[in-house]
Parts: C-alpha cells; sequence; structure tokens
C-alpha cells in the first residue's frame, strides 16, 4: 500500500491508498521539529482508532515546508523501510514537465494538482486551491503546469486583520446572509466572503481571457464548498485532489522504473 503525505504550511495530510481508494485521511498540524518518532506514534494510534490494516510499502511526499523532508525521510525508512518518493527532487518523475521560467522551482502540490487535474478532467484547466495560501494553477492542454497566481489565504488574510487592527475581534469565515454588514463581525465577514469571491471570480475571468481559450475550474481545499455558494465559476469541487495528484505520480515513476 501506498501512504501519500502531503505537507502544507498550516497542516500535514497523511492518506493510505491501496491501489483503488483512500482507506482513510489523517490530519495534523505541521511543526518543523517533529521527530520520526513523534510522527510515528500519531501516526499507528490514529490507524489503530481507526481499525485500519495497512500494510506500508510505499512512501511519497510533497511538501511546501523544506524542513519537514528530513524527518519524514527518516519516518518513512524507520518504520515502513522504504526510501520516499519527493516530488520536486530530481529523482521523481512527472508524466509531462511544467514549462515555466528557468530555475524555477513550482510547489510540490500544484505540481500534484496539475497531475490530478490532468488526469481526472483532462487539459485546459484552472485549479483553485485554498490553503495558506490561495493559489491558482493552470494546466495545458497535454497536462504541464504552465504557471498560475499565488494570492493570500483567506484565513491567513482574517488573522492578519485581527492583529493588525486592535479593535476588530478574531471570526471565522462564513457566508454572510446580507453584504451590508449591520455589526462589526458582519462588516468582516461580508468584507472578507464577497471580497475573496469577487477576487477569485474576478482572477478566473483574466485568467480564462489571457489563455484564450474554454478551461474548466476545479475548486480544491478545505474553503472550496464555502465559496462554490457563492457561484464564482467552479465546475467542480474536489477535495482529495492533491492527494490523487500524488498517487498518478507514484504510479507513473512505478511503470517508468525510478521507484
Amino acid at each position: 500500500m501506498l501512504l501519500a503525505i502531503d505537507c502544507g504550511n498550516t497542516n500535514t495530510v497523511f492518506s493510505i491508498w491501496d491501489g483503488e481508494s483512500f482507506l482513510c485521511t489523517l490530519r495534523t498540524s505541521t511543526h518543523h521539529s517533529r521527530t520520526a518518532d513523534a510522527y510515528f506514534t500519531w501516526y499507528s494510534t490514529l490507524v489503530k482508532h481507526y481499525g485500519i490494516e495497512a500494510d506500508i510499502t510505499d512512501v511519497i511526499i510533497a511538501s511546501t515546508v523544506p524542513r519537514v523532508v528530513f524527518n519524514l525521510r527518516i519516518f518513512a525508512d524507520r518504520f515502513f523501510g522504504c526510501r520516499p518518493l519527493v516530488v520536486g527532487k530530481p529523482e521523481c518523475l512527472l508524466p509531462v514537465a511544467p514549462r515555466i521560467d528557468e530555475g524555477t522551482v513550482p510547489g510540490p502540490d500544484r505540481l500534484a494538482n496539475a497531475v490530478a487535474a490532468f488526469d481526472r478532467h483532462g487539459g485546459d484547466v484552472v485549479v483553485v486551491d485554498f490553503g495558506t495560501a490561495t493559489n491558482f494553477d493552470v494546466v495545458a492542454s497535454d497536462g504541464a503546469y504552465v504557471g498560475g497566481i499565488i494570492a493570500p489565504g483567506v484565513n491567513l488574510s482574517l488573522e492578519a486583520l485581527h492583529q493588525g487592527a486592535a479593535a476588530l475581534p478574531h471570526i471565522d469565515i462564513t457566508r454572510p446572509e446580507r453584504v451590508i454588514g449591520t455589526n462589526t463581525v458582519g462588516c468582516i465577514q461580508s468584507g472578507v466572503y464577497w471580497g475573496y469571491s469577487g477576487l477569485i471570480e474576478g482572477l478566473i475571468a483574466r485568467i480564462k481571457a489571457e489563455y484564450g481559450m474554454p478551461m474548466k475550474v476545479i475548486g480544491t481545499g478545505g474553503l472550496a464548498p464555502l465559496f462554490d455558494q457563492a457561484d464564482v465559476g467552479f465546475d467542480a469541487i474536489e477535495d482529495d485532489l492533491t492527494m490523487h495528484g500524488l498517487t498518478v505520480i507514484h504510479r507513473y515513476n512505478k511503470e517508468n522504473g525510478s521507484t
């Protein structure tokens, strides 16, 4: 079985893939100082709790936090006896190489999203990924990642607003019933929700205009269903897109003899 690990700036996700479906998905906060032993204690406790019997033979990692990769490598080697495949490293092959400025290193999660979007939807796709940052990833007709946009994440903006303005409370993002707020919380919720809805819709329109061809738009990440309620232009919502991309990349490397 394959253990796919997606390490972001805020959360790290572990998913067990049996070749046909994900048996379970586990989530923890990202800490660069977490040791391999700590990862295994957390992982094995939850797997036992859910009653999952998983004989892990392979591990693939996509990490936007380089400092955690070392301990995840040790985790894979020590407890599963395998050398993990790390997306973005030279030994990790991609079905189609990115076509971006020379010397630029795209985030591993963005590469996984591009691979997954092409596998499920074909080319000419925009992926909108809601994480610590809100990423827009453009996938060409042949499956190549060809660039995109990085905007501040919704929760990051809320936290910055709370920290930068002493009188404004920290709130959770939700879809307000009214655009015009009648209290402080309502005003903030409206500004963030409808402001980001406008940002998403506007950037999608500009991407399509510049690309010059019809494109599908796929939303992923925890807040994608919430913003889909604003009718920003998503054709589909997929919460497992990054993880699916990791399974496709792993399979491609298996078939091409690099694992």
